[in-house]
């Protein structure tokens, strides 16, 4: 199923990472993002919100809609974002989720950051904020990128909303309902 059998309810339909999740909800938005190099922005005074270190992208020819259940495409993706960074997992203080609330999606992913990561996924906090927002296609990633700078920003990480019944076959530290409040340098953002 891609979008959610709960549509008539918008405020609750999209359920990333819950037991009852079944689809996908539809939003709109856009955001714009000033991109320069780290040094031109200090030298002109800048508000540096955050410094875009490495990225990533793959695309597989498994299926026309589905992902493999084992995460290998995302996992070669963040493998491949972290080394352009220069990073590992242990500096990783939050993953915005692509989290679109479907049951395939959201077990691809969760099996991704588990390859990827090993323990340290138990560690990081995670969330979607498609559960706040809806999926606004194209404009999702700028979208995702502007809340992680503002979770870094402020120290507040956006919650998953609509997370009431976690599905247990995906165990990580998925933030429900609330933000929280947490002090975060480093993001892991799979859009």
């Amino acid at each position: 199923l891609a979008t959610s059998s709960h549509n008539d309810d918008p405020e609750r339909a999209c359920r990333p990472f819950d037991i009852t999740r079944d689809g996908l909800v539809l939003g709109e938005g856009s955001a714009v993002l000033v991109l320069e190099e780290l040094e031109q922005a200090r030298r002109r005074g800048a508000h540096i919100y955050a410094e875009i270190a490495g990225f990533a992208a793959r695309c597989n020819a498994y299926h026309m809609t589905a992902l493999t259940p084992d995460g290998r495409e995302l996992s070669q993706a963040i493998d491949a974002a972290l080394d352009e960074a220069r990073i590992g997992p242990t500096t990783i203080d939050y993953i915005n989720a692509h989290g679109s609330g479907t049951q395939m999606n959201d077990r691809h992913e969760t099996n991704a950051f588990k390859r990827s990561l090993s323990a340290e996924a138990y560690r990081i906090s995670i969330s979607s904020i498609k559960s706040v927002i809806g999926h606004s296609l194209g404009a999702i990633g700028s979208l995702e990128i502007v809340a992680c700078a503002l979770a870094m920003e402020h120290g507040v990480l956006p919650p998953t909303a609509n997370l009431r019944q976690p599905d247990p076959e995906l165990d990580l530290d998925y933030i429900p309902l609330n933000a929280r409040e947490q002090r975060t340098d480093a993001v892991l953002s799979v859009g």
